[in-house]
This record gives C-alpha cells, sequence and structure tokens, in this order.
C-alpha cells in the first residue's frame, strides 16, 4: 500500500483531501482523533445535531479550539479550519467537500444523507452498517450512476473482512468461510442497555468516562450487530449465510481452520463459503486461549497437494487434516482506521468494501411483549 505516500503528496501540491463528516459521536469522534494528526486529509465541516457536543468530543480528542473556530465552511475551506454546524445539507452540498462521511448510527436519516451526497456529486464513506447491510447493493448503484464511490467504513470489522477475502482470492484461494469474532452466550439475547456493561467487561464509570452509548454496545452484544454486520459482510464478499442464523462457535484464533470448515470434515459449517461469527466464550461462560473477541478473520483451502505441502514446509498454521489455514486481525480499531477509507476513495477511486449483490438481512425479534403502537 502507498497511501501514505500519496497522502504526502497531495500536501505537497497543497491539495489535501477534503472532507465533511455527519455525526461526531464516538465513532466520528476517534476518526477526528487522527484525521487532525494527517495533514493530506482536511475535515471542512462537522455536521451533528448537537454542535456543543461535537465540540466537546473534538477538544476530548485533543483538538485545540482555534482549529474548529471557523464561522462557516467558505470560512473553513479558505483557512484550513473546521467548521462545526447542524446542517447537513449545506455541508453535502458544499463545493470544497470531495468526500462525505455518513457516521451518525441512524439508518433512516443514513440513507437520505448518502443519496443527497450523491446528487451532489459526492463520494461517500457510510460509517452507519445497519444502512449497508439491508440497502448498501441499491446505494451501491446509485452511487455508480452518479459516478461516485460508495464505500463501507475501513476500521469497523465488516470492511477488515472483506480486505482479508479479497487478499485470500487475489492469491488465488479458495475462501471457506469469513467473519469477526464476539463474546457470546445465548443469555446475551436478553441484554439491555441497562445491563449491558456487567456483561461487556467494563464498569459504568469507564462507559460513562469513554462516552459510550449503552443502546449501541448493547446492540453489540445481544448479537443484533454481529447479524447486521454479517450480512453486510455477506453482501460486500459474495457469502452465503447460515441457514439457521449465526452459530457462534466457540474458538479462539489458531481454532478457526478446524471449526470453520464443512460439517461433513469436522467443522461447523453448511457448505464451503459461508459467514460466521467466532465466540471467545465458551457456553459455560469461560474465555478461550487467544480470542478474536474483537478481530476478523478468513478460512481458505489448500486444495492440492503442493498447497498443503507448502503449508507444511512453511509451518503454516492448519487444521488437523493440513488442508485449511487462515488470516486474521485480532483487533479493529474503529474509527482511529477510518483515514485508509479517506485516502482509498480519495486518492484511488476505490472503495475498502462495498456491497456486490444483496445475499443477505437481518430480522429481529422482541425481546419482551409490545403492546400496539409501542416503540
Amino acid at each position: 500500500m502507498n497511501l501514505h505516500m500519496l497522502l504526502k503528496a497531495r500536501v505537497e501540491a497543497g491539495n489535501p483531501l477534503r472532507v465533511g463528516l455527519i455525526g461526531a459521536g464516538k465513532f466520528g469522534s476517534m476518526f477526528l482523533a487522527q484525521a487532525g494528526r494527517i495533514a493530506g486529509i482536511h475535515v471542512v465541516g462537522i455536521a451533528d445535531l448537537a454542535p456543543e457536543r461535537a465540540r466537546s468530543n473534538l477538544e476530548l480528542v485533543g483538538w485545540a479550539p482555534e482549529r474548529f473556530a471557523a464561522r462557516s465552511l467558505d470560512d473553513a475551506a479558505r483557512s484550513g479550519a473546521t467548521h462545526v454546524g447542524e446542517n447537513w445539507q449545506a455541508l453535502i452540498a458544499h463545493p470544497a467537500i470531495d468526500i462525505v462521511i455518513e457516521c451518525t448510527g441512524a439508518p433512516v436519516a443514513a440513507i437520505d444523507h448518502v443519496l443527497a451526497a450523491f446528487d451532489h456529486g459526492k463520494h461517500v464513506i457510510n460509517v452507519t452498517v445497519e444502512a449497508d447491510a439491508f440497502c448498501g447493493h441499491a446505494l451501491a448503484l446509485k452511487a455508480r450512476e452518479a459516478g461516485v464511490v460508495y464505500s463501507m467504513a475501513y476500521g469497523d470489522q465488516p470492511a477488515l473482512t472483506c480486505e482479508l477475502v479479497d487478499w485470500a482470492r487475489t492469491c488465488g484461494f479458495e475462501v471457506v468461510a469469513a467473519g469477526r469474532g464476539h463474546k457470546w452466550l445465548p443469555e446475551y439475547r436478553k441484554s439491555t442497555p441497562e445491563t449491558v456493561w456487567e456483561h461487556w467487561g467494563v464498569d459504568r464509570e469507564t462507559a460513562e468516562r469513554g462516552r459510550l452509548n449503552p443502546k449501541m454496545f448493547n446492540s453489540f452484544l445481544d448479537g443484533s450487530k454481529p447479524a447486521i454486520e454479517s450480512a453486510a459482510i455477506a453482501n460486500a464478499a459474495d457469502l452465503d449465510v447460515p441457514s439457521e442464523g449465526l452459530q457462534f462457535p466457540v474458538g479462539g484464533a489458531e481454532d478457526l481452520p478446524n471449526i470453520m470448515r464443512p460439517r461433513s470434515e469436522g467443522g461447523c459449517l453448511e457448505r464451503k463459503g459461508m459467514v460466521e461469527v467466532a465466540s471467545c466464550l465458551t457456553r459455560e461462560g469461560e474465555p478461550v486461549p487467544y480470542d478474536i473477541r474483537q478481530g476478523v478473520w478468513v478460512v481458505f483451502e489448500g486444495d492440492t497437494e503442493y498447497l498443503r505441502n507448502c503449508f507444511r514446509e512453511y509451518l503454516i498454521g492448519t487444521d488437523d487434516s493440513g488442508r485449511y489455514s487462515s488470516l486474521y486481525k485480532r483487533w479493529h480499531l474503529i474509527g482511529l482506521e477510518l483515514p485508509v477509507s479517506v485516502a482509498a476513495v480519495g486518492l484511488r477511486g476505490e472503495p475498502t468494501g462495498v456491497a456486490r449483490s444483496l445475499r443477505a438481512d437481518v430480522a429481529a425479534i422482541a425481546k419482551r411483549d409490545l403492546a400496539a403502537g409501542e416503540v
């Protein structure tokens, strides 16, 4: 990858990538923490329903107040500073902005933002994976019609999984399975925002200091987010989904080749070419060694004797048959890695993952009885 060198060239030319951010919550703040350190990226404007909260988050991540004191988007474009306001329509329409980052976490609003950005000829990086999981393929087609790039967000697990799948296929391997890790027990299905921190593993004080959203983090824990992200992965990587839903098989990073292989060979898969999620807890709640809770992975096949011999000769980890191996990242850095998407979209005109078909969606079941009209 030469993205860093390409960013340096834009700096030398006095022509940084100009970005507009919609939503400055946790993910957006993590991006801003790094964007403020990258000379080749200029955050021209931030639109948030609570501008004062956005300014507070900028201070929290280390921005000096004068850096986000631009009085208008025009002022920001001229001065190199950043304007913070509420008007997302003005942000999207401004001619100085090349790339819009949709980072609200509100899927209905996100689709409005993405479509409006296409209408104004802007590239879009969509952090709101809920919108991508259900409408990503349609949005990708709309982007193509508009002549712009639509991309998943690097740093989030779907885009990182797609990167590993792309690596495997580019190397000529058949992808047997791919996905992410998770902390999963069946009883977590009943978790609520009131109980999430005791299950998640952080105390309430730590959560509040980090401005962590209990509703969002509960969606991670109760299986909603893994299901949604797995649908997004399936749609972007052309993988199938389990016919009865995610199984959350138990295993660490080194266990993946044995677990994520077909059932006929001792694994958990209905067939090859599936998406799945690995749990870092046994069903009794015990942690597994070298877990991949925060990571992503791909399992690929050595389908010839020569390839299997290569695996043995170079001491590559495989399943017990020597046929399947894996590549993984044990961590994802969320918004801290989002500059990779900005650089890929802005400098190469290519997405860091994009839905290519509609192969999967997600159904929700209420955790308790709901009254008619209750939201």
